[in-house]
């Protein structure tokens, strides 16, 4: 168990702050979760002795979340636990527990600092807290993101600031600036650093070739994205989605993931307010790209539309595990991808879904008008087996067809 001290002076008090956002993702009950409940009691000692009131209420910071993402109370019963405590911590009659703060900041990215009553302001400016050198520069200038130099880490700051430009400048460029656990369904094994340089690199490519038409905020309706599902029988499939999807106005990039990123796409805005589809076909098949891609343009269609600043980055092998919790938005995106690709009522009463031979799966696409690598997809995923219907699923398919990035 770690040594305690009272908190006495800003410094102490600063770093109390920074170690408990470093818990706050500490498994309950484990000797983490336990050094966090001690911190935490002791900062709020500090605060009630040195800091003003004023600052903004974690139920402030929970109501602004609910307004911004259209959520109701009852959405909020999963991280705070029955309609009862949702309504008395709404109305500031119940104090946050250790675990529902912690679920809070998880499932919704609502900041630590706000959960726990910092007071705004304290953090500094969005840009000032970023430590350059943490990116890594040497896998960027590899990738041809950014120069190669002698001594990069020298020249950090400067080089990073030459990718930002690209991608639209610092406006554009915040979207994507978090710390770790803050986006939806980013892995929290990677690195805030790495996830960032991959969507700047891929706002810069959109950038510097952007579609030929405007955006027209409404385009992507899950009737746009069955229609765009059809283009998955033709081998050469994926790319005319990307001209399909170019004639729309929106952009859709491939580039390779590096290290420690865990991503399979991201779903980005141009400072224009045209979509940014980005891929990163880690997973080079058929199955993967072209639900990955429908669940881009999902969070296009029902969470980015006329919501500048947004952005939703996806590790898509976080849908299986089991017990997870997602955030409401992912789950939307996942229904409409799957239901544009194999929709549900179909799904159901298949004899695909009960015995996935391959005349089943065959014939099920045939109707569809979907690649078999889709129905395949399906039926592994739904029962959690990877090893069936591997023939099917077109591994290695999909990076040849976009050879320049990916």
């Amino acid at each position: 168990m770690p040594e305690f001290r009272p908190i006495r002076t800003e410094r102490d008090y600063e770093e109390a702050l920074a170690r408990v956002e470093a818990l706050m993702g500490a498994s309950p009950g484990s000797a983490e979760d336990r050094e966090l409940d001690v911190l935490v009691d002791l900062v709020e000692a500090y605060e009630d002795k040195h800091i003003p009131m004023g600052c903004p209420s974690p139920e402030a910071a929970i109501k602004f979340c609910m307004d911004q993402r259209g959520l109701g109370p009852r959405d909020l019963v999963p991280f705070i636990g029955s309609r009862a405590k949702v309504s008395e911590v709404l109305a500031g009659k119940r104090q946050l527990t250790m675990s529902m703060a912690r679920a809070l900041h998880e499932h919704l990215g609502i900041a630590a600092e706000s959960l726990l009553g910092r007071p705004s302001g304290s953090s500094g400016d969005l840009w000032s807290e970023v430590e350059w050198t943490r990116f890594p520069l040497t896998t960027m200038a590899r990738s041809g993101w950014i120069p190669r130099v002698p001594n990069p880490k020298g020249r950090a700051e400067e080089l990073v600031n030459g990718l930002i430009d690209q991608a639209g400048g610092r406006d554009v460029a915040a979207s994507v600036m978090f710390r770790k656990n803050d986006h939806l369904r980013a892995n929290p094994r990677s690195d805030p650093y790495a996830l960032q340089a991959w969507c700047w690199r891929v706002l810069a490519v959109a950038n510097d070739n952007p579609p030929p038409v405007e955006y027209k905020a409404g385009t992507v309706t899950l009737a746009f994205l069955k229609a765009l599902a059809r283009f998955s029988c033709p081998d050469n499939g994926p790319r005319v989605a990307a001209e399909f999807l170019a004639r729309h106005g929106i952009a859709l990039v491939t580039e390779r993931h590096i290290p420690k990123t865990h991503l399979d796409g991201a779903a980005l805005q141009l400072s224009s307010g045209r979509p940014v589809i980005g891929l990163t076909l880690r997973f080079d098949r058929i199955d993967n790209f072209w639900f990955c891609l429908l669940h881009e343009l999902a969070h296009v269609g029902r969470h980015l539309d006329g919501r500048q600043g947004s952005a939703f980055l996806d590790d898509l092998t976080l849908r299986s595990v089991a017990g997870r919790k997602d955030d409401p938005r992912e789950q939307e995106a996942d229904e409409w991808a799957a239901e544009a690709l194999v929709p549900d009522k179909i799904w159901r009463s298949s004899a695909a879904r009960t015995r996935p031979t391959r005349m089943n799966v065959l014939a099920l696409a045939n109707k569809l008008g979907v690649h078999p690598a889709i129905i395949a997809g399906t039926v592994r995923h739904e029962r959690n087996n990877y090893r069936l219907l591997s023939r099917f699923v077109g591994s290695g398919e999909i990076r040849r067809q976009f050879s320049v990035n990916a």
